[in-house]
C-alpha cells in the first residue's frame, strides 16, 4: 500500500481551506451557542426588497426568515414569521405570525460589526439577531408552535450547503 506523499497531502488540506472560508451567505448555515437553533440561508431570488432569506430551526419548530434594508440609515432588518398566511393579509394576521423582527448584524473574526452582506459575499462568521430570545419568548407566534426554551441572540458560522 502507498502513502501519499505529506507535501502534496498538506497542499491539498490548504487548497480546500479557502473554499469553505468563502462560503457565499446565501449558502452558510449557523448554530445558537447553546445548541438549540440553527438558521440556514437559502437564494433570495430576483426582489430589490428582500436582500437575503433564511431558516430558523428551533427543535421541529422551523420560523421562515428575511432581510430587508431599512430606509435613511441602512439597517439590515430580519424578520421571523411562522406559519404566516400568504396573499391579502391584514395587521393583525401578521402580528399573530411574526416571531422575531429586529436588526441583524454581522460580526466578523476579528470582532467587528457590520451590517449582513448581500448574496454573494462571504458570510460572517457570527450573526447577531438583537432581541431574539425575548422578543421570540413573548411572541404569539412561538406560544402556538408551543416552543419552552429559546436560542440565544448569537449564531456561529457551522457551515456551507452544496
Amino acid at each position: 500500500m502507498k502513502l501519499a506523499h505529506p507535501i502534496l497531502t498538506a497542499a491539498a488540506v490548504l487548497l480546500a481551506l479557502p473554499a469553505q472560508a468563502a462560503c457565499p451567505v446565501e449558502l452558510a448555515t449557523y448554530r445558537d451557542r447553546d445548541g438549540r437553533a440553527e438558521i440556514n440561508f437559502t437564494p433570495a431570488g430576483e426582489g430589490a426588497v428582500v436582500t437575503n432569506r433564511f431558516r430558523l430551526i428551533v427543535g421541529d419548530t422551523v420560523f421562515d426568515g428575511l432581510v430587508m434594508w431599512s430606509g435613511g440609515e441602512a439597517r439590515s432588518f430580519g424578520q421571523l414569521g411562522y406559519k404566516c398566511p400568504d396573499g391579502d393579509v391584514t395587521g393583525a394576521e401578521i402580528e399573530a405570525c411574526t416571531a422575531w423582527e429586529g436588526p441583524l448584524y454581522a460580526v466578523d473574526k476579528a470582532g467587528g460589526v457590520g451590517l449582513l452582506p448581500a448574496e454573494g459575499a462571504p458570510a460572517p462568521a457570527t450573526l447577531l439577531l438583537a432581541g431574539l430570545g425575548p422578543y421570540l419568548g413573548g411572541s404569539p407566534a412561538a406560544e402556538t408552535a408551543g416552543l419552552t426554551e429559546f436560542p440565544f441572540d448569537s449564531f456561529q458560522l457551522s457551515g456551507c450547503q452544496e
